[in-house]
């Protein structure tokens, strides 16, 4: 499939389907056609309010999102998949297939290093595979680490090697996320995970993903024009008021968001607190069809509180936001 040139629309229109495409229109009806709809969750493991990929469903659904619907889609009935920290739709396994096939190519040094490490630890590969296969899903530290040499400490996954190989092996399609022990991946093979599909020649996979990428979206932003995918539809301006995660694909493109609605945003967790122009995790407001102002709110789930710890722009509507946030938190109190 080639990718969808666009019909060339105006700024006000553009709005309308970049939030109506994003499924921010109030017409999102369930946990699976919105993810299909979007393309994938991004997952984060920070949940100042509530990690990102249950903030983004909540913003589409309302109090009405379930956050275990979205596990039971995963684990339960195997409609959604983990690969590279996104969850995907399974349709889109063949399309992913061909991405893993990339990971052979060596292009970028990061794959050359893998290669290198897979070829020094060939025994260990070997171990990590038997074992999944002979013992089922397991966690990382289920397994030895009997690699060759060692990496430098990392923040993610200590001095141990087990992780470094599961990642690889997973990038590469060879084994699978299979579910959650806690907050812990559990590891399987992928054969025994994923179902019989084709995998699409690398090019192929990267055409498709582009196109369904840019029908997520709506609207792109090419040579000062504003291009709408020519299944996009245009519409009323909506009337919700709601908060978004900083990895929300209608602000993940800073620089589309800032052309687009004349809204600089940035995500300062890594900026130093007293360089950081608003605050440490700090969410848009999405009000209709315009981003008109950010707040910071924090939830605390042992005492059932949420904090505001700052509102900046426009928060004449932020009280209905946040008041839609408490409900479906859980939150008996909102201070700030």
């Amino acid at each position: 499939m080639s990718e969808a040139t666009g019909v060339e629309v105006t700024r006000d229109e553009a709005r309308r389907i970049a939030v109506r495409s994003q499924l921010l229109d109030g017409s999102a009806a369930n946990v699976l056609d919105t993810v299909r709809r979007l393309g994938f969750l991004q997952l984060d493991p920070i949940s100042t309010v509530a990690p990102p990929q249950h903030l983004v469903l909540w913003s589409r659904l309302g109090n009405a999102y379930d956050r275990a619907e979205l596990d039971r889609l995963a684990w339960d009935e195997r409609q959604l998949f983990e690969w590279n920290a996104y969850l995907w739709p399974i349709d889109v396994l063949p399309i992913i297939r061909g991405r893993m096939l990339r990971r052979n190519r060596g292009k970028y040094s990061w794959e050359r290093r893998s290669a290198e490490f897979l070829k020094e630890n060939a025994s260990f590969r070997r171990y990590v595979l038997r074992e999944l296969a002979e013992r089922g899903p397991l966690l990382s530290r289920e397994l030895e680490d009997k690699s060759t040499g060692r990496r430098e400490s990392s923040v993610w996954w200590g001095s141990r090697n087990v992780a470094v190989m599961l990642e690889i092996l997973h990038g590469k399609g060879e084994v699978a996320i299979v579910g959650r022990r806690g907050k812990q991946r559990l590891w399987g093979l992928a054969a025994d995970w994923y179902p019989e599909t084709e995998a699409l020649p690398v090019e192929e996979a990267d055409r498709e993903l582009a196109e369904r990428r840019f029908r997520a979206y709506g609207v792109r932003h090419e040579k000062g024009r504003w291009l709408a995918h020519p299944n996009a539809t245009d519409g009323p301006v909506p009337e919700r008021a709601t908060l978004l995660s900083p990895f929300d694909r209608l602000v993940y493109d800073r620089d589309r968001a800032e052309a687009l609605w004349g809204f600089r945003y940035r995500l300062e967790m890594y900026v130093p607190k007293l360089k950081r122009e608003y605050g440490y995790y700090v969410l848009p407001l999405l009000v209709g069809d315009r981003l008109v102002g950010r707040a910071e709110p924090v939830f605390d789930a042992k005492s059932k509180t949420l904090r505001l710890l700052g509102a900046w722009g426009d928060t004449s509507r932020l009280d209905e936001a946040l008041d839609d946030l408490a409900a479906w938190l859980g939150a008996d109190s909102i201070e700030g």
